[in-house]
């Protein structure tokens, strides 16, 4: 399975990367949001892994515009501060999150998550 990380953090992103290359994925990792939509390729992931709080574009923007490129990928969110998924779905009712993910997550945990999302044919 082909993942996407976008986090404005470049330790977070090599870690997360490198952690989840170990287990066997396949990871295109990014620092920089609007790199990120330029680059990406509609059907390509299995699951999409977006930093909330970022320069120049927020997670919530990222996740919109690439909503409107593919809507099929499952979306989480990785965030250091503590939103809370009810809380967070009255608040954005339209977006179709899967998850919100606490940093720091471990490399288990970030796997777990993804192995129990649907399987992908990417």
């Amino acid at each position: 399975m082909r993942i996407l990380i976008v986090d404005d953090e470049p330790d977070i992103t090599s870690s997360l990367k490198m952690g989840l290359e170990r287990k066997g994925f396949q990871v295109d990792a990014f620092n920089d949001p609007r790199k990120a939509l330029r680059e990406f390729k509609p059907n390509t992931y299995g699951m999409i892994f977006l930093d909330i709080r970022m320069p120049q574009m927020n997670g919530f923007e990222l996740y919109r515009e690439l909503r409107a490129k593919d809507q099929e990928t499952p979306i989480a969110f990785l965030t250091a501060f503590d939103v809370y998924q009810n809380e967070f779905k009255k608040m954005f009712p339209d977006m179709k999150v899967d998850k919100l993910l606490r940093k720091p997550i471990g490399i288990s945990e970030l796997v777990a998550y993804v192995k129990s999302q649907k399987p992908s044919t990417s």
